[in-house]
């Protein structure tokens, strides 16, 4: 007998899985949403220069309004040297010339608002740009911007040589710390040299910020993603005497000393300072709901223990993030994965987030390895089914939804600073994140439809002939019919409101079950090539026949099918979206 434990108007199951509200209230228009996340500089190139920009965003939102997406959010489109394209940005306040300027975002967000779809942004409050006026004038001797930043003494060795206060490591490789000569002093820089980290225990930059944050929710975008949020404070160095301390080794033997992962980042990471401010950054986002109506979202991108994770969601009466990002399906398991891998992997999230919040799914972005190359392309479907029809925020990266993979990138086109710091011609593939950032494929004809330049910034990926939109959307049966048939799906009761539970069938095979008012939905993936007969009849209350709803791109099922759900033939990685009947 399963033990029910009733909280509220929530109910949990002991094992571990959630069962969401029953309650029809109003959701808030995230809730509800898919999250598509667009690469500017890979998505559409409107004026020919082999790089993508916002009037070629504007042209395709039709795209994503057929989609079924809610909200797109576009990597960082403020001014910048472009060392890490768009994550060192040199004026918060200004749009990047090769992407357009303040007139052509204006008009991105009428066209938007007209299709009803929100517009979110990224925000890249850890660091700057090394080019940035508030970096120029802290160099100029400016007391009031040289205060922006971390600096610190460098120390002499034994042979009399300056060497960097302390063994912290950047993110792209080797010191953390990078001299001046302007001020006789080294500067913090967590991630490339160019990008200097603010000093976020100055009154000062915190308030800075948060203009920031005002100037464009003013504007009218729907709220920010948040980058690297966990590396915003550095441990108080008057803890340990004025100095910064060294931070462990992490004890990893697969590394080099230059590699970020070499130490164990104590001090540069998960400080708990760093969930105070973002809980003050709630409070900017609702001064304008309180002005509008409108809640504005805050996504935060955070690698890191899942305690840790859930406490941006807030602590008490202080209100955080409402997305909080959800990596697991994305650092914990792939195509390696057994259905009780991913099984664990969904509860997990689902089991320390608070009971009053909303779970996300996300399964790629700009940083990480496609999902269609992660998982495979014959997984495409069942993962998309995965995101989408799960409870809570669907988050797609663009490609997703026809299966883009990653695109070979050689060391000669490599433009990626993680790659690039490597020096390593052979062995840069491993870290460097151009593959999966290549030009979106739209149709057949030159670069894939992205762009008329002779060169694109990053080469197109092969095989984008037989790969793309147009092909999809003319081929009976396609990925993109099925993504934007589970979009439509999810707008249902069940998908909204409807409780949740999950089984791992067998190793290969996992299952969830969605059910609201009498109308119960399973969703089913099989994780390998090979076949099975199974009994979905180990649900509780789930029993007799069920229909074909949605179902992958290869199954030789068809919608309407009904089948037996205690006999029911499942083909290799087949993925199944069933309506109890």
């Amino acid at each position: 007998m399963r033990t029910i434990i009733l909280l509220s108007s929530l109910v949990i199951l002991c094992s571990g899985n959630i069962i969401k509200q029953e309650n029809e209230r109003e959701l808030e228009w995230w809730e509800t949403s898919i999250i598509y996340q667009i690469y500017p500089r890979s998505f559409a190139d409107s004026d020919g220069d082999g790089v993508g920009d916002l009037p070629g965003i504007t042209s395709k939102l039709q795209y994503i309004k057929e989609l079924g997406v809610g909200a797109i959010w576009l990597s960082p489109i403020f001014q910048s040297p472009m060392y890490d394209f768009g994550y060192d940005i040199a004026d918060f306040y200004a749009i990047h010339d090769e992407f357009g300027n303040m007139e052509d975002f204006e008009e991105l967000l009428k066209r938007a608002d007209e299709l009803d779809i929100k517009i979110v942004l990224d925000l890249v409050p850890n660091h700057t740009s090394n080019e940035s006026m508030w970096f120029q004038e802290a160099l100029n001797g400016n007391e009031k911007y040289y205060n922006y930043f971390v600096w610190e003494d460098g120390v002499i060795d034994e042979n009399g040589n300056r060497q960097p206060p302390n063994n912290w490591r950047s993110h792209f490789r080797g010191s953390a710390w990078e001299y001046r000569e302007e001020v006789g002093k080294y500067y913090l820089h967590q991630f490339v040299v160019g990008q200097p980290d603010l000093n976020y225990r100055n009154p000062d930059v915190i308030n800075e910020m948060k203009d920031i944050i005002r100037f464009w929710l003013g504007k009218g975008v729907a709220g920010f993603r948040v980058d690297a949020v966990n590396c915003l404070f550095e441990v108080d160095k008057e803890l340990f005497g004025g100095k910064y301390p060294d931070e462990p080794l992490s004890g990893r033997l697969d590394v080099d000393p230059n590699s970020h992962d070499y130490l164990s980042h104590i001090y540069t990471k998960d400080q708990n300072e760093t969930y105070y401010m973002v809980y003050e950054w709630r409070d900017v986002f609702d001064e304008f709901k309180e002005k509008d109506g409108l809640q504005r979202v805050m996504m935060t991108e955070v690698y890191a223990s899942i305690q840790d994770v859930v406490r941006y969601f807030g602590e008490g009466d202080k209100k955080g993030a409402q997305m909080p990002f959800n990596f697991d399906l994305i650092t914990d398991v792939d195509a390696s994965s057994s259905a009780a891998d991913i099984k664990r992997a969904v509860d997990k999230f689902l089991t320390y987030m608070p009971v009053d919040q909303s779970a996300n799914w996300v399964v790629g972005n700009h940083d990480q390895s496609r999902m269609a190359t992660r998982y495979g392309s014959s997984l495409v479907d069942g993962i998309n089914m995965i995101v989408l029809l799960l409870p809570g925020v669907g988050v797609t990266y663009m490609g997703e939804e026809i299966g883009m993979v990653d695109g070979f990138v050689s060391w000669e086109d490599t433009v990626d600073p993680s790659g690039c710091n490597t020096n390593d011609p052979i062995n840069y593939v491993s870290v460097s994140r151009d593959p999966e950032r290549t030009p979106f494929q739209w149709n057949s004809e030159k670069n894939a439809g992205f762009s008329v330049a002779d060169n694109t910034w990053l080469p197109v990926a092969e095989g984008y002939q037989t790969l793309n939109v147009e092909a999809q959307r003319e081929a009976e049966r396609s990925h993109l019919k099925v993504y934007q048939a589970l979009a439509k799906l999810r707008q249902q009761k069940e998908f909204r409101y409807g409780r949740y539970d999950s089984l791992a069938i067998n190793k290969d095979i996992f299952v969830f079950r969605r059910w609201y008012n009498g109308e119960t939905y399973l969703v089913l993936v099989n994780m390998r090539d090979i076949k099975y007969e199974i009994d979905l009849g180990y649900f509780e209350n789930v029993s007799g026949e069920a229909s074909v709803v949605v179902r992958s791109i290869h199954s030789p099922k068809n919608e309407g099918d009904i089948f037996n759900i205690s006999a029911l033939p499942v083909t290799g990685y087949e993925g199944l979206v069933l309506k109890l009947l």
